[in-house]
């Protein structure tokens, strides 16, 4: 899967940490549609993954043909998303290639719980919060082969990041580069993946967490639905431009947690979230363009500044059949 479709020189290499967590999307509209075109695509892609996994059960960061290729915690774990989707569908085909990334993240964990020893070499430097997103990868692996130990690591780091949270939500170091301005794209992979844990266990304390993250994004949404690409300590903008894939990727926790609150204000928050970026995606016009997500509104946004990002149409389709789901 392309990386991004740019407005100033076209299509990028592939993209293998999101072409793992674009799987179960397609699945899951394919699923919806009723036709195979999407889930055929979805094995296509494993088979592809499956073809670059490296030695050690990891994958790489960056596009395909970035340098260094070294095992990143936080891709692997994107990847592992991607396979564990492919194991509960296909089979077995899968299963080696899964339970190699799982091994990996779940053997290379630090005591207290956090990853620090693969890092990604195209973030800044430091602990990074919002890797309860590949936590996620691991509570989908547990999922489709249980008895690993997959959740528990899952939860260890899980546990480690909402020792981050403050008392109003808020998390340190919980961005790709600037933890004092967080991207809301960041964020959304915190929240995601304390859902994930609650899903996981049951226990409510990560519920608990992931609604003080989530009500203090919805004090902070803007009356035109948005969120700004970046907030402060006390959840206030910090630009003017708004993260299109941070957007999405909140509204879709939001209305995850309307599934297990009953909370009818997360609805009203995501389905205004969701008209705000489904008004920014052009339903005609080139093919290059045509159904992208901008990585910002406006386009000269600082997050993918002139492109169409992958994930945030992964993330918009996910919010928008969550919608779905729930009317």
């Amino acid at each position: 899967m392309a990386r991004h479709y740019s407005l100033i020189d076209g299509w990028s290499a592939s993209y293998p940490e999101t072409t793992g967590y674009i799987v179960p999307t397609l699945l899951a509209v394919s699923g919806r549609l009723g036709e195979p075109e999407h889930k055929e695509r979805a094995r296509r892609m494993l088979d592809w993954l499956v073809g670059i996994q490296l030695a050690d059960g990891g994958f790489q960061g960056g596009r395909i043909d970035a340098q260094p290729v070294v095992s990143v915690t936080f891709n692997t774990g994107q990847i592992l998303i991607g396979l564990a989707a492919g194991v509960q569908t296909f089979g077995d085909v899968y299963a080696d290639a899964m339970h190699a990334a799982a091994s990996f993240l779940r053997d290379s964990q630090d005591c207290d719980g956090c990853w620090r020893s693969h890092p990604s070499p195209f973030a800044a430097p430091g602990d990074k919060a919002y890797e309860t997103h590949a936590a996620l990868g691991l509570f989908a692996a547990e999922t489709a082969a249980p008895g690993y130990g997959y959740a528990e690591a899952g939860l260890r780091e899980v546990d480690w990041a909402l020792g981050r949270q403050r008392a109003n939500g808020w998390i340190t170091d919980c961005c790709l580069n600037d933890p004092e301005r967080p991207l809301t794209h960041t964020l959304g992979y915190f929240l995601r993946g304390v859902i994930g844990a609650y899903d996981a266990s049951g226990d409510r304390v990560y519920l608990e967490g992931a609604r003080r993250t989530a009500d203090a994004l919805v004090a902070a949404q803007r009356t035109d639905g948005a969120l700004a690409g970046r907030l402060t300590h006390d959840w206030h903008p910090a630009v003017e431009w708004v993260c299109l894939t941070g957007v999405a990727q909140v509204a879709e926790c939001w209305l995850l947690l309307a599934e297990r609150t009953r909370d009818n204000g997360y609805v009203a928050a995501a389905q205004a979230a969701n008209r705000f970026v489904r008004r920014t995606v052009d339903l005609d016009g080139p093919d290059d363009r045509r159904g992208g997500v901008k990585g910002s509104f406006p386009v000269d946004g600082d997050y993918g500044p002139y492109e169409y990002l992958n994930w945030a149409a992964k993330f918009a389709i996910d919010a928008n059949l969550a919608e779905l789901r729930l009317s």
